[in-house]
């Protein structure tokens, strides 16, 4: 989600995203072994069935992940590289203990290891761009209460609450459409464009590593780090629940750290594994962007705007009433993440049109890959890039399958979705459908140049354009629907792309990439939304005072209402603020642009300041705290913290990850935690 400019290599964010990865790694990554010529499999010894299974349990568990953090705060950090480590750790251990019993197993490669990271990337990827903590959640009843049902545009014929069958449903006919837009243009894109895809150069580099002696040493510490601390956060989420009790304020999680007065305006760090950890894999930017948006909302903007109680808005509303404080709350956010979106919208769309216009001439600013080598260096290399090319062109995805394949599931869906979104007519949905694949081809574009998808931006464009279009009849259900089939083709096929220059430099097939791809988007369209219902039978979701908040689901249903009714019903000054606060959205991003790296690093990013508005203080105290850790750790021991800082981040992610089953599980059955911790002032004597 979330551009920075640190000197670092990052892996692919969407919007919600960030995580990077040391230079240094990829330095002896790209030095490790050109030399010694390798065996390298057919696409389909690539596909293996024990790779499968090990996708589908990191697939289930990252969905999980992904669905508390969407659920609850809605920054989600890249998993990628936690993939590749424990797709590598689990296949090797099995081999290794086959072995140990006498079988003959087949060797683990890194190709197949690439399919694993691919599938598993594939699979949890749907949970988020499946809507399920932004536009889908966004059609639910409560959703639909919490803005109010006498809100002008607010109508109870827009309300569609979560079902498992249509969910999957849904999902099915509209995730793989992204997989087929692009297919034919993967050489052009990889080979002859050269796209650098940096989280895929990366992710290569960190999976080449792993295949030889001293990267599968180093790969076997950073297990162990990962078990150690997921053990750690698993037992403390475990030991925290005791001390939960029944209700919104008891336990660790409402632990008023820094005094009761700042408690009262979030303010506190709530102990939680995950915040610290996404701390921890966040660039340090981020996490004090969203600490400065936290101080400049909770600790300024609100408390002012509370004041004029009485006078801007009637001072005896609920606290979740729009036309209160909870409108200025949600709208300002709104204009931020509009803001932030359009600039970088804008600024892509410029870049990517004037390197196409470059490719006509001699120079050219892409940042594509050196092909100015030493000569001692040269033969070699040559060679490796030569194999690279004859293995990525071998096994060929015929054009037209590819066409067929878009056509054929394009009609699929244009027939499906008016029989799940009646308002959302077969015409629009044709009409996106013939529109998608330049979308799709400009966010696979960008995410080639500049590592960042802006798929939930794109489907905001759907969002209003259907929105306004459909109007008062059915227009906020039709336009909630429009996003998430825009959101599933752009993001897809720019997952794709990445994933094809993955497999370039892991000399993986690009079939086994398509295949892979095919296999982990149909676990992600089964396993995302029965990992979500796992979420929404066992907790309060969408509550404004509970821990799973669903903070996009009100942004998002407002955005369609806006994208109908405009900007009538806003309280008092409250357009003129949220105005102010998009176009310093748009002057900050300029700066960050137009002014030296040395400056520009330290100038915050508007997308994460927007996150605290709406959502509370508490998660930025958390994740300020991670950064903290690994500044401190950076200035210790530079070398471990590049080597470690990813594997102790996903081990806490991943402990208090797994104890959401068991913890939902026991909501479910009515098993209450048995003590109530609760903070309030003392009694004068």
């Amino acid at each position: 989600m979330i551009p920075d400019k640190e000197p670092k290599a990052k892996m692919m964010r969407k919007e919600g995203e960030c995580v990077e990865v040391s230079e240094p790694l990829l330095e002896e990554a790209q030095r490790i072994g050109a030399v010694e010529p390798e065996r390298v499999p057919e696409w389909r010894e690539q596909i293996t069935i024990r790779g499968l299974a090990v996708s589908a349990v990191l697939g289930t568990l990252f969905c999980i992940i992904t669905h508390k953090l969407n659920l609850t705060v809605g920054i989600i950090p890249s998993l990628n590289v936690s993939a590749g480590l424990l797709g590598f750790f689990f296949v090797k251990t099995w081999t290794s203990f086959l072995s140990k019993l006498g079988f003959s197993i087949k060797p683990f490669t890194k190709q197949e290891n690439t399919v694993i990271q691919t599938c598993v990337v594939a699979c949890y990827g749907l949970a988020f761009s499946g809507g399920f903590g932004s536009y889908m959640i966004a059609m639910d009843e409560r959703t639909y209460e919490l803005i109010g049902v006498d809100y002008p545009g607010n109508r109870a014929e827009d309300v569609k609450n979560p079902g498992l069958l249509w969910m999957i449903g849904f999902l099915f006919v509209v995730s793989f459409l992204g997989l087929f837009s692009l297919v034919p243009l993967r050489k052009v894109m990889v080979m002859d464009y050269k796209l650098t895809y940096p989280s895929g150069t990366a992710t290569a580099m960190l999976i080449n590593s792993f295949h030889t002696n001293t990267g599968a040493e180093l790969a076997g510490k950073q297990v162990r780090c990962l078990g150690k601390y997921l053990s750690i956060s698993l037992f403390w989420s475990f030991f925290k629940w005791f001390f939960s009790g029944i209700g919104d304020s008891c336990g660790f999680d409402n632990f008023p750290t820094l005094g009761l007065a700042l408690y009262r305006n979030t303010f506190y760090f709530d102990f939680s594994p995950t915040y610290v950890g996404c701390g921890l894999i966040c660039p340090h930017i981020v996490n004090c962007s969203v600490l400065l948006g936290a101080i400049i909302s909770w600790g300024f903007l609100w408390p002012f705007i509370s004041q004029h109680a009485g006078d801007w808005y009637p001072a005896d509303l609920g606290s979740n009433d729009f036309k209160g404080l909870y409108g200025y709350k949600v709208f300002i956010a709104i204009s931020l993440i509009l803001g932030d979106g359009l600039y970088n919208l804008i600024k892509i769309i410029a870049i990517t049109v004037k390197e196409l216009f470059n490719k006509s001439t001699k120079q050219s600013n892409l940042p594509v890959t050196a092909e100015v080598l030493a000569d001692e260096e040269s033969s070699i290399l040559l060679m490796e890039q030569r194999k690279r090319d004859e293995i990525f062109l071998k096994d060929r995805i015929p054009t037209w399958f590819a066409a067929a394949g878009y056509v054929g599931l394009a009609a699929i869906s244009t027939a499906t979705i008016p029989i799940i979104f009646p308002p959302l007519k077969w015409y629009l949905v044709l009409s996106s459908y013939i529109i998608a694949p330049a979308l799709a081809f400009c966010n696979s574009y960008g995410t080639g140049l500049t590592d960042w998808s802006l798929a939930t931006t794109y489907g905001k464009i759907g969002l209003f354009i259907i929105a306004s279009l459909v109007g008062t009849s059915g227009g906020v259900l039709a336009g909630l629907a429009a996003c998430g089939v825009m959101m599933a083709i752009v993001s897809t096929a720019a997952d794709l792309m990445q994933d094809f220059k993955t497999g370039y430099l892991t000399l993986s097939s690009a079939k086994s990439m398509f295949v892979s791809q095919l296999v982990g988007t149909a676990m992600g369209c089964i396993i995302a939304p029965l990992t979500f219902w796992l979420f929404w039978t066992a907790f309060d979701i969408g509550s404004p005072d509970g821990p799973y908040k669903a903070p996009y689901a009100v942004i998002f249903r407002e955005m369609a209402i806006l994208g109908i009714q405009g900007f009538s019903e806003l309280p008092k000054h409250c357009l003129a603020i949220c105005c102010g606060f998009f176009v310093a959205a748009l002057i900050v991003n300029l700066l960050r642009d137009v002014t030296p790296t040395k400056i520009s690093q330290y100038i915050p990013i508007p997308m994460a300041m927007a996150v605290p508005f709406y959502i509370g203080a508490y998660f930025a105290i958390d994740m300020f705290v991670g950064t903290a850790i690994l500044f401190v750790w950076e200035r210790v021991n530079r070398k471990d913290a590049e080597d470690y800082a990813g594997a102790v981040a996903s081990g806490l992610i991943c402990g208090d990850g797994i104890w959401t089953i068991p913890s939902a599980i026991l909501s479910i059955l009515r098993v209450n935690p048995p003590i109530c911790m609760y903070f309030g002032p003392s009694l004068s004597s």
